[in-house]
């Protein structure tokens, strides 16, 4: 069977933990830690039916990657179509994502992290050099990578003609947004507003998103609300809607709306729409 094979590689903390998340939420067969030698004999003997698969190849077995050049040679003499995403990002971040993670680098033994983050630079060069596309996701939020990921493997040309949603979030108390088509209230989630420390910040802070989408209703919320979603958007593309906006409100339109359109658009994206997502009162008092 030809498949379409998305090797997810680079540097450990740099994102391809989510960009294998979004592909798996995409229809992927995702394999994590398959050194990259074992990748032609995987694909020549598995059948799961599945012609989409994603492999994510990184340090850990970094004593099979001298070979790769040849190794994804074979993969295309196979018939495979064959992409390399390879994630990079500064020091600075890396080890600030290690830092709030506790998470310790994979090659870390004796050296400090900085000195295992170059070493792996060099171990991962190889593959660097052989990738279809690179992304640094340096000041990227989780949900911003994860966009960015499916935008890139997905591509333009599957989009064409599809339906593009805009995802909006919105304050109440600044009214509702003018042409929306659905909207939905999310104000019956805690408001962080009401938290001293979380007050300053917005939806796009990682302890106000972590605030709002840990809520005990909100992962039922969410998936009602995938679950109305994928039922009536196919339905309004079939009957020709090419643009349709969803908003998403709640008293200011800083804090739970913004947390919340960030976590739907990756599921909009992965599910074959265009999405594109604004947050009309973000900056507002």
């Amino acid at each position: 069977m030809k498949r379409r094979l998305v090797v997810i590689t680079g540097l450990s903390g740099s994102g391809k933990s989510t960009a294998a998340r979004a592909l798996e939420d995409a229809g992927f067969f995702v394999i994590d830690n398959l050194p990259l030698i074992m990748l032609p004999d995987f694909l020549a003997l598995t059948d799961h039916g599945n012609e989409k698969v994603a492999a994510v190849v990184d340090a850990r077995s970094s004593d099979y990657l001298g070979d790769c050049q040849e190794v994804l040679s074979t993969i295309k003499a196979q018939g495979h179509v064959v992409d390399v995403l390879f994630f990079e990002a500064s020091d600075h971040d890396l080890v600030k994502r290690f830092s709030e993670t506790r998470r310790r680098h994979p090659l870390v033994k004796t050296t400090g992290i900085l000195t295992a983050i170059g070493k792996e630079r060099e171990i991962m060069s190889g593959l660097r050099s052989l990738a279809t596309m690179i992304i640094d996701s340096t000041g990227l939020t989780v949900h911003q990578l994860r966009r960015r990921v499916l935008a890139v493997v997905l591509g333009a040309d599957e989009h064409e003609g599809q339906l593009t949603l805009q995802v909006q979030s919105f304050g109440f108390r600044h009214g509702l947004p003018l042409g929306a088509d659905l909207v939905f209230d999310v104000r019956f989630l805690e408001n962080p507003h009401f938290i001293e420390a979380l007050r300053p910040m917005t939806g796009l802070d990682p302890d106000v998103n972590s605030f709002v989408l840990s809520q005990p209703d909100y992962k039922t919320f969410l998936d009602k609300l995938k679950g109305l979603l994928f039922f009536l958007l196919p339905l309004y593309r079939q009957e020709g809607k090419t643009s349709l906006t969803i908003g998403i409100g709640c008293t200011g339109g800083r804090h739970r709306s913004v947390a919340v359109a960030e976590d739907l658009a990756p599921y909009l994206l992965g599910a074959g729409f265009l999405v594109q997502v604004q947050h009309r009162d973000i900056n507002k008092d």
